[in-house]
């Protein structure tokens, strides 16, 4: 069911089948951006990690919901053969709030950031979304502006975005100061510190901790009574057999945006470049590490969707006991 502030996309929106059935009989569905399918992996370990979050999501109790804009139409759920041929494509478009009009009205093939995501999971009545990790303030923002559209479309759109914290490449204290500026709830899932993507602990300490899906899912419930409100991340650590501790991992992060610099690579095309490079100087590790905390992200999502999707359905329930 599209939301009623947003039911104009409808002429453009298609849900998948197995999406449309879930959300018809209030079921738990967990949204997933594309960029990472498109611009974060090659081929064909790209495809390869789609299928497994998705396989993740379904064993956790939900129907994941893969998002690309494609012949003109915002996908929401894609088939498995869509989900191919998107990882195939070339010349896609990084997707985000400014992009995916654009996307949509040329017909081009366009993948969705966690801005973009957030937008057509809340069109389509997703309350639950998993990425990699977010967007936030690049380093020398002072002078470069250089600020994810992420992080106000979090402050707007009432989605829970489950990440590994934000990428580690980016001023993680500038970013969190953003997100509080923002009015964003910043939640670590089971421990104290704010996660930094590849890395458990960022040396920063999480504005708030929570310990189970459900308690998460309590606060998305409580929270949507404020009515106009946006959105909340929750950090997720790496597992910790996966990680990359911060001081293995820095040298390469600072390699690479030292020749992000010299090459005057900016906008979009400096987080792909930057996660190339990394990829490349720690020589594939990088990617495992994206790969399990993609998955670990989706697992936890789909057991907030779970949750949430109870608590939505013992409420409904309640209502109805005192209507009689």
């Amino acid at each position: 069911m599209l939301d009623k502030d947003v039911t104009g996309l409808a002429p453009v929106l298609q849900l998948g089948e197995e999406v449309a059935a879930a959300l018809a009989e209030g079921r738990p569905v967990v949204a997933l951006e594309s960029t990472i399918i498109t611009h974060g992996m090659p081929w064909p370990k790209n495809v390869e990690t789609a299928r497994l979050v998705e396989a993740d999501i379904r064993a956790g109790g939900a129907v994941p919901a893969t998002i690309a804009a494609l012949d003109g139409k915002l996908h929401v759920g894609l088939s498995d053969g869509t989900l191919e041929r998107l990882a195939q494509s070339e010349d896609v478009m990084k997707c985000s709030r400014a992009d995916l009009a654009i996307a949509l009205a040329t017909g081009r093939p366009g993948s969705t950031t966690v801005a973009a995501t957030m937008m057509a999971a809340h069109a389509a009545g997703i309350e639950v979304f998993a990425t990699g990790g977010i967007g936030g303030v690049h380093r020398g923002a002072e002078t470069s502006f250089d600020i994810s559209a992420d992080l106000d479309e979090l402050a707007r759109t009432p989605v829970c975005v489950v990440a590994a914290g934000a990428k580690a490449l980016l001023d993680l204290p500038k970013t969190l100061e953003v997100l509080e500026t923002r009015g964003v709830p910043v939640i670590a899932h089971g421990q104290d510190a704010f996660p930094a993507f590849w890395s458990r602990d960022s040396g920063l300490a999480a504005p708030y901790r929570v310990d189970t899906a459900d308690e998460i899912a309590g606060l998305l419930e409580l929270r949507d009574r404020f009515g106009d409100h946006g959105g909340v991340l929750v950090a997720n650590p790496v597992p910790e057999a996966d990680e990359i501790p911060p001081s293995q991992i820095a040298s390469a992060i600072e390699q690479a945006l030292a020749e992000a610099a010299r090459r005057s690579v900016s906008g979009k095309a400096v987080t792909p470049f930057i996660l190339a490079m990394i990829y490349e100087l720690t020589k594939g590790r990088s990617l495992v590490t994206n790969i399990a905390l993609v998955r670990n992200n989706a697992r936890l999502a789909a057991a907030i969707a779970v949750a949430l999707a109870g608590r939505r359905k013992k409420t409904a329930a309640d209502r109805l006991s005192s209507d009689v």
